[in-house]
């Protein structure tokens, strides 16, 4: 096994399959079934989601509202697609946790950071939602930030694209795949990985990150096996 803990980043439109908005059961299901395989591999599994499916805190700007309000918003999204994700989990057989940055008591713990260790060691998916509990801070940087806090080994960025390109390769036919790239190159290229705030993070605490397509069911196994699918970006 390459990794022993991983923190696995997700994007909430990734959910709507291919609705307009909303979550799609059946992709919901696929993933849950990935992770149950991957976490019967042996490695820790702790998970963020995006809420861009539901609400996305930028666009409510450009339409006129409050900045921060928007976020929040956003930040709610997160732990409606984390409670999703936890139901399809659980009925997969698989024990999870939903932690909070934001505090809901009724539907998930806050966010403790030597008890999601513990629950990780103790073989638990563990779900961080609510972004970091700030506004002005995407779910990109609230992954970075929970993977450094946690020790995770890496994080696994699942995207609709199988890596990271010399461009867009929905609109470029003549783009190339990286298989490997260094945080220095990707922001020489001017490459989109991450936000900076996350992606500096990322580069100042050494914490390689592994983008993938994670719609292709068995990819996530794949990449825990060592095999080389997708783009990682380390030092």
């Amino acid at each position: 096994m390459t990794y022993k803990r991983i923190l696995l980043k997700l994007s909430g439109e990734a959910l709507m399959g291919d609705q307009q908005y909303g979550i799609d059961p059946s992709r919901l299901q696929t993933y849950a079934k990935d992770i149950k395989t991957a976490l019967e591999s042996g490695v820790e599994i702790a998970l963020v989601i995006g809420g861009g499916n539901i609400f996305r805190g930028v666009s409510g700007v450009s339409g006129g509202m409050d900045r921060v309000q928007g976020d929040y918003m956003g930040m709610l999204a997160t732990v409606i697609n984390g409670l999703a994700l936890q139901s399809a989990l659980e009925n997969e057989g698989v024990q999870t946790r939903l932690q909070s940055a934001i505090k809901m008591n009724e539907i998930a713990e806050p966010f403790i950071r030597r008890k999601a260790v513990r629950h990780l060691e103790k073989g638990r998916v563990v779900i961080f939602g609510g972004g970091t509990g700030n506004p002005y801070f995407t779910t990109d940087s609230a992954a970075v930030l929970r993977a450094i806090e946690i020790e995770a080994d890496v994080i696994l960025k699942g995207t609709r694209v199988d890596g990271i390109y010399t461009s867009d390769p929905e609109k470029d036919k003549t783009a190339t795949k990286f298989d490997s790239i260094t945080f220095a190159d990707v922001l020489k290229k001017g490459l989109n990985v991450m936000d900076t705030t996350a992606f500096t993070l990322s580069q100042e605490n050494n914490l390689p990150i592994v983008v993938f397509d994670m719609n292709t069911q068995g990819n996530l196994q794949k990449v825990l096996s060592g095999q080389n699918i997708g783009t990682i970006v380390k030092i």
